[in-house]
């Protein structure tokens, strides 16, 4: 059975794209071989894994990398905060910074943006949506903010969020690799919740979703006086073991400000809001209804408080 290709809508362009896929032979050996599903048990889900690799991309001969990884994919080299030639490491190109004009953010306090560059999944309401990346694949709030061990009655998290909407954002190996808070607000302590590091590209989600409750992840809650509580919850993947944290906690962000980084690989922000306190934008809902992201970038509009 031929391979199947993942599409995604840009919303730019309005047109419909088939992504070109880093490491795609691996991923799909990986997920969709039995031999290759061994493989990942035994060894690539594991954070000894994405360490080793990180670390090769740490040396300074991975440098070498870097301008044929810029052709390959035609990543826009002006957006860059200083010259491709001034990256030591891939890794150091990896986890760039941007010009501050490359990402503009959408103005007015009511709106919330995007997180992080990316493939967007938005459902307005979690509890009654048919799946995530296809039809019947679907995980619970209580899994994602790691409540599941809990008696009902002690699922706090959980509970404030049931019936809200939720923002996924695929972030590929190709893409700028820094998040930023959606709203302003006051974050908290984050939260680690430690786990394995399977890949979230959708060649892994759609054979199993759970992947995104199962990696290591961290989660935010940020006290927002537009949009209420809103969880912001970074996950890891394979070669991505490495979240780092960038902001203080109990101090004011502003909508768009920077709050940490992923190292080398894909990665994924999860992004929840309470019952109705957002209504995101069309354009994303009616593609997500069809299981297909949206390519959209950070700062970019997301939706409006209600």
């Amino acid at each position: 059975m031929p391979a199947q290709p993942i599409h995604y809508y840009d919303r730019y362009r309005r047109t419909t794209e088939t992504e070109l896929i880093y490491g795609e032979d691996w991923l799909r050996f990986g997920y969709e071989n039995p031999m290759g599903r061994w493989f990942v048990w035994l060894l690539a889900k594991r954070a000894i894994f994405s360490w080793w690799y990180g670390r090769k991309m740490n040396k300074r001969f991975s440098a070498l990398q870097i301008l044929p990884f810029i052709a390959k994919y035609n990543i826009d080299a002006d957006e860059f905060a200083k010259s491709a030639f001034d990256y030591k490491t891939f890794n150091e190109f990896f986890y760039r910074s941007l010009k501050p004009e490359a990402r503009p953010i959408f103005p007015g306090e009511r709106i919330a943006v995007f997180p992080a560059d990316g493939r967007h999944l938005a459902f307005d309401n979690v509890d009654t949506v048919e799946g995530f990346y296809v039809k019947g694949a679907k995980f619970t709030l209580a899994e994602l903010l790691g409540e599941d061990h809990l008696p009902e009655d002690q699922r706090t998290q959980s509970r404030a969020f049931a019936g809200g909407a939720m923002l996924i954002s695929r972030l590929c190996p190709v893409d700028y690799h820094r998040f930023h808070f959606p709203v302003a607000g006051t974050p908290g302590e984050w939260r680690l919740i430690k786990g394995p590091l399977y890949s979230v590209s959708p060649i892994a989600l759609r054979r199993k979703i759970r992947y995104l409750v199962m990696n290591k992840r961290m989660i935010t809650l940020i006290e927002s006086p537009v949009f209420g509580t809103v969880a912001q919850i970074e996950v890891g993947a394979t070669n991505v073991g490495s979240i780092k944290q960038g902001f203080v906690p109990g101090r004011p962000v502003a909508k768009g400000d920077e709050k940490g980084l992923f190292a080398f690989g894909g990665s994924c922000v999860i992004t929840l809001f309470q019952k109705d306190r957002i209504r995101f934008d069309a354009d994303i809902l009616e593609q997500s209804r069809a299981f297909v992201e949206t390519y959209a970038r950070m700062g970019d509009r997301l939706g409006e408080a209600v």
